[in-house]
């Protein structure tokens, strides 16, 4: 047994050995292995590491930028979905919070325009200003600008802005559009006109300027424009969204024609529209108190509990009333109507209004010591000064102190002192009314109400220095209206002030406008002046007689005729002259009439004595 353990031992030991030759082997391959490999894996583990560092500069530099940029992307995207769903202050904020990292971003600028002017902020103007400075030459950005501009009654901005559109981008719609209402907001009704014509002229199936064009053209004194308005209006009166304005439209025209069955028509239908306002229902009134008695008198019983519920409608109603000759009806109705429905400003400044109409002085003054009204707090004053104006005591010194502080407190807020003004006009308090509409004057979007409403002062005072001064200035603001160029031409002319530029101005008016009478008479009367004697006449035969009847035209008129010989016609238009004309143009009329005395004179014949031998009278025979 001894040798067999023996040679199991040796077999085990010799198994052992073999074990670790192989196991020394092995070591000594991956030790080979191990020397000629880690070298070009120490290179790869090198280069990984390089490929690793450089990936992490690339998105440390790019990819914060990649974050920014898909996080700015996604303010713009959440601000133009909160504009969209009318959550408007959270789009402002959130356009604002991109536009402090990108201040020229035009998509930031975009959502805050919108915003502003769906919320009717005057911040509008700023954005689309800067959307203009971004793009200059866009037209539609400038376009943008005049329209936010008008909005928010910046005329001169407005006309800047839309001055600067290149010539080849004015012969668009959207030009002639924007240029229309800008011509509106000067009070250029004419050129309004023109460009809106224009706009349809290049879309003629756009309904909107087929509207904006019929709505105006509707006023007009050319019959076959008013017949074309109206044919327009009536086929937009079926399309819900100009139902309600075209109904409105059709509904003053019938009134003004008196044509009682088709007001009556517009007005039903104007009343079931679902756009309906409580100013239409004073539309309505408006025709039923001019053309049906019978239907007016329920339709005010009907309204009158619907316009106390709101503060501003019952004050609308009011003034109406007291507009239409039912100032008696007011004062009484105020007295049967609660405490509380007229303390609020709109409807206080409506009873004072009331009160001054029916010429109650003594509840007048009761009535503006109550208290203050808030914003209308002004007018409390201007009412109350007017109560001591009229009343008994009359006392000046008290009425100048309350109208001073009435002015005062709407100092430097051109809205109010424009509602002054319109007061001191209406109660025909000159100098108080020249001062607050030389005031009103210096704001560009009610300019041209103030200089009307100096035009009218002036003019009834015949203080025509001042008054060529006023046509000067609406002419500025207003360089395309022809018939004020025409009036300051002529006036120009009667005065001999810049007579050569009153030559030009009677020119250019005519050439805007040859068909108007006071502008065909001012540039005839300045053809006369220029010694153009048969050219004047000639435009002047060339207007229908009616037109000529005007007894403004009549004195130029009986001057021409007069200068031409044709007496006994221009001793009919000596006639039509004679009432109600200005004093320069009486001078004129005197001119006309003493060339009529010197041609009656010419035209009569030397008076000779009778010869002697034609006397039919036999000499007498003396008596024996």
């Amino acid at each position: 047994m001894r040798p067999l353990r023996n040679d199991m031992k040796l077999a085990e030991r010799t198994k052992e050995a073999g074990y670790r030759r192989i196991r020394q082997t092995l070591f000594g391959v991956e030790s080979f292995i191990q020397r000629q490999v880690w070298p070009a894996r120490l290179a790869l583990v090198a280069a990984g590491l390089a490929v690793v560092i450089l990936l992490g500069a690339f998105f440390f530099r790019y990819g914060s930028k990649l974050y920014r940029d898909w996080h700015q992307t996604r303010l713009l995207q959440q601000a133009g979905s909160m504009l969209q769903q009318g959550r408007f202050n959270e789009a402002t904020r959130t356009a604002r919070e991109f536009l402090t990292q990108h201040p020229d971003s035009l998509p930031a600028l975009y959502v805050l325009a919108e915003t502003a002017e769906k919320q009717n902020l005057e911040e509008a103007i700023s954005w689309r200003g800067q959307i203009a400075r971004l793009r200059p030459k866009d037209p539609d950005s400038q376009l943008n600008l005049v329209s936010a501009a008008l909005r928010f009654g910046k005329l001169d901005l407005a006309r800047k802005a839309l001055d600067q559109i290149p010539a080849n981008d004015r012969d668009r719609p959207a030009f002639y559009v924007v240029a229309g209402w800008l011509a509106c907001a000067e009070g250029n009704f004419a050129e309004q006109e023109d460009q809106f014509a224009a706009a349809v002229k290049k879309e003629p199936k756009n309904d909107l300027y087929q509207f904006n064009l019929s709505a105006l053209q509707i006023h007009s004194s050319d019959a076959q424009k008013k017949a074309n308005a109206r044919e327009n209006l009536e086929r937009l009166s079926k399309l819900v969204p100009y139902r309600t304005g075209a109904l409105r439209a059709l509904l003053n025209d019938a009134v003004e024609r008196n044509d009682l069955s088709a007001a009556d028509d517009y007005a039903q239908q104007l009343q079931m529209s679902q756009e309906v306002t409580f100013g239409d229902y004073l539309l309505c009134l408006n025709f039923y108190r001019k053309l049906d008695e019978k239907k007016f008198r329920p339709l005010l019983e009907r309204v009158k509990p619907f316009a106390e519920k709101n503060p501003s409608d019952l004050a609308s109603l009011m003034e109406w009333m007291s507009k239409n000759g039912l100032t008696t009806e007011v004062v009484r109705w105020i007295e049967k109507l609660p405490a509380k429905k007229l303390t609020s400003p709109p409807t206080v400044v409506a009873v004072a209004n009331a009160y001054a109409n029916a010429k109650n002085w003594k509840q007048l003054e009761r009535w503006t010591r109550k208290g203050t009204w808030g914003e209308s707090d002004y007018l409390r004053l201007a009412y109350q000064a007017f109560a001591t104006r009229q009343s008994r005591e009359n006392n000046p010194d008290k009425f100048d102190k309350l109208w001073r502080d009435a002015e005062r407190s709407a100092n430097g807020q051109p809205e109010r002192e424009l509602v002054l003004a319109r007061l001191a006009s209406k109660w025909s308090l000159e100098k108080e009314s020249e001062q607050l509409w030389l005031h009103v004057a210096e704001d560009p979007p009610l300019r041209r109400e103030a200089l009307d409403g100096l035009h009218l002062l002036y003019r009834e005072d015949n203080d025509t220095g001042k008054l060529y001064d006023v046509l000067r200035r609406l002419h500025e603001s207003s360089p395309n209206e022809a018939p004020i160029t025409a009036d300051l031409a002529r006036l120009g002319l009667n005065l001999e002030t810049n007579v050569d530029r009153s030559h030009d101005l009677a020119k250019e008016a005519h050439g805007r406008a040859p068909n108007q009478i006071n502008c065909a008479v001012t540039y005839a009367f300045s053809l006369y002046r220029l010694g153009r004697s048969a050219e004047a006449l000639g435009i002047i035969q060339g207007l229908s007689d009616h037109q000529l009847h005007d007894p403004h035209a009549a004195v130029y008129t009986a001057l021409l005729l007069a200068d031409a010989g044709q007496i006994d016609a221009a001793k009919e238009y000596i006639a039509a002259a004679n009432g109600g004309i200005y004093p320069e143009e009486r001078k004129v009329l005197d001119e006309a009439k003493t060339r009529i005395s010197s041609a009656s004179v010419a035209q009569s014949p030397a008076v000779s004595p009778v010869p002697a031998q034609l006397n039919p009278t036999p000499a007498s025979t003396p008596s024996p």
